[in-house]
């Protein structure tokens, strides 16, 4: 299927755009300026998010503005992080605000919404958690999302990275296997190729012994065909921001190797056309959005015609 190319407005909203973030109209008009498919939305304040809107006219106004603009939604970043699913016993708040972004993204025709461990992964250190238990408690919280989901027809992506518990290559095949096994084939994992090269090849935070795979990104990618919902690409410098999860750096400023990465991607399975650029933290994000369009066409008609 031919490719479409979105980018995720979280990146002009979060860290070095928190004060002063570009409003979701401009970002809207001036994507299509630069000739983008589509935008994913970080349903963040100050960006539309369900508290924003609150009512279905306010929404299908909002749906209706960005077709207007000539863009689709590409997926949905919910905000979930007010919330725990380890070190907890009850997942039931977060199953109820997982359910208010999913009745948000139904009414915005979004057909993906993307999910998290919302905790760090030492959480299990720290809380002295049985890895057994917090990884069930995941798999159970995953399960319930991706049934509410399904019956709306929306797929759920799990977004490993070396910020969230269960960052292990292993650790993210075993996960995303069983929740699949559980009558869930709506649930994937995103593939954010920054991520992957922190996970796979550097194994940055992860607890205990480190695990890597010899072939990184690509192994990892590989491994994963078939239980893939979703797809973020951008590049890696093998760094950390702040620290904390990978550094999002723009095409050409890391060690990804794109040639050998998105024919892979092309046959991974992915049950959906979208290529979502992801520049989350970047400092000049906005400066920099037209070159990632660019580098990513280019792999388009190269790989992807």
């Amino acid at each position: 299927m031919a490719k479409k190319i979105s980018i995720g407005t979280w990146a002009y909203c979060f860290g070095p755009y928190k004060d002063n973030p570009v409003d979701f109209h401009t970002i809207i008009r001036k994507l299509k300026e630069l000739g983008l498919d589509g935008v994913e939305l970080g349903g963040f304040p100050p960006h539309p998010n369900p508290d924003s809107h609150d009512t279905r006219d306010k929404r299908l106004a909002l749906r209706k503005e960005v077709a207007d603009a000539g863009l689709e939604f590409s997926g949905l970043a919910a905000n979930l992080w007010m919330h725990k699913i380890i070190s907890v016993p009850d997942s039931g708040p977060f199953i109820a605000e997982f359910a208010k972004n999913l009745f948000f993204a139904e009414d915005l025709g979004i057909d993906c919404i993307r999910v998290d461990t919302l905790e760090p992964p030492d959480v299990c250190i720290k809380n002295n958690i049985d890895p057994k238990v917090a990884r069930e408690r995941v798999v159970n919280a995953f399960d319930k999302c991706a049934k509410l989901a399904a019956n709306r027809g929306i797929r759920v992506a799990w977004e490993f990275e070396p910020g969230f518990a269960f960052n292990k290559p292993s650790e993210i095949l075993s996960i995303v296997e069983e929740v699949r096994s559980r009558d869930n084939p709506n649930f994937g994992v995103m593939y954010d190729t920054s991520h992957a090269h922190m996970c796979a090849a550097i194994g940055a935070r992860q607890p205990g012994e480190q695990e890597t795979l010899p072939g990184g990104a690509l192994e990892l990618l590989q491994k994963l065909k078939g239980k893939i919902a979703h797809i973020h690409l951008i590049d890696s410098d093998g760094t950390l921001h702040d620290n904390e999860t990978s550094t999002h750096a723009p095409f050409g400023q890391g060690h990804l190797n794109f040639d050998e990465l998105i024919p892979e991607i092309v046959q991974c399975g992915v049950p959906s056309d979208w290529w979502c650029i992801d520049l989350c933290f970047w400092p000049e994000a906005w400066d920099v959005t037209a070159a990632a369009l660019k580098f990513l066409d280019g792999m388009r008609k190269k790989y992807a015609a």
